[in-house]
Parts: structure tokens; C-alpha cells; sequence
């Protein structure tokens, strides 16, 4: 399992023109599944995700979770995550897990970090435009294989 998580002021997940969903003062995490995943990838990454001091305290100094901060998430899926590029110029994206198997790791995920943390989310396989005003920047790369 990979995910990339943004700090963010504002951020939106639009479909076909409407707002779907929308966070203020949180994370947008963008995830994706592999062949071998299972509960134990979730777990590790939503407990990485909802412990990590990357929100600024009294001082400016990064070492506020977003459980401390009262923040929310905005989950996105994302199979291009697991692409491969390193032959040609066209991305492949054999790793990624087909959709009947990650949608189900996907809402499994999102239920696992709604329990802790407020956690709206896009539409699995949806075309969607994402906004994002990502606030540092500070953007960070988990992988639940590199532990």
C-alpha cells in the first residue's frame, strides 16, 4: 500500500462539475493498493498517518498530529501510485490492484481512519478533479512495504 499525504489549508474533490467533498485544515491523502495487501498494510499506514507531527505548534515547529489539531481528511484513490516507468514513456500499472480487490482495501481503509479522524472521501474509479491548497508545502510518501 502507498499513499502520498499533502498538508492542506482548503481542499476539494469535485465530479462532473460539482463539489463532492470538501476538508478545511487537514490532509489530503491520496492511496493506493498492491497484490499483497492486507489489513496489516491499513493498519500500519493509518496509524502512520494520524501520528504524524508535520501541523505547526505555538512556536511554528512541526510537532502537532493531526489528531491534535482537530484537522480532518480527505481520501482520494489513486491507482497511477503503483506506476511503473521504468520502461518506455507510458506508464504501467500491472502492480496496481484491479478494482473489485481495492475497492473493498480502500473503504476498509476509510473506515479505519474515520474512526480516529473526520475522513471524507472521492468516488472509487470516479473521473474527479482534485484541489488542493497545500499548505508548507508538505507533502509526505508512505509505503507499507517499506516499514
Amino acid at each position: 500500500m502507498k499513499v502520498v499525504i499533502q498538508r492542506s489549508k482548503h481542499s476539494s474533490v469535485s465530479i462532473n462539475k460539482q463539489i463532492y467533498n470538501e476538508i478545511t485544515n487537514g490532509l489530503v491523502v491520496f492511496s493506493c493498493f498492491t497484490y499483497d495487501d492486507t489489513i496489516e498494510d491499513i493498519n500500519y499506514i493509518v496509524k502512520k498517518i494520524i501520528n504524524l507531527r508535520i501541523f505547526d505548534d505555538e512556536n511554528g515547529i512541526m510537532n502537532k498530529s493531526i489528531i491534535d489539531t482537530k484537522g480532518s481528511i480527505l481520501s482520494i484513490s489513486q491507482f497511477t501510485l503503483y506506476a511503473d516507468t521504468k520502461k518506455g514513456n507510458r506508464p504501467s500499472y500491472i502492480k496496481a490492484l484491479n478494482g473489485d480487490e481495492a475497492i473493498n482495501l480502500y473503504d476498509t481503509f476509510n473506515l479505519e481512519l474515520n474512526k480516529i479522524v473526520s475522513t471524507v472521501t472521492g468516488v472509487f474509479g470516479a473521473d474527479m478533479l482534485i484541489n488542493i491548497e497545500n499548505d508548507g508545502p508538505i507533502t509526505i510518501i508512505i509505503d507499507s512495504k517499506n516499514k
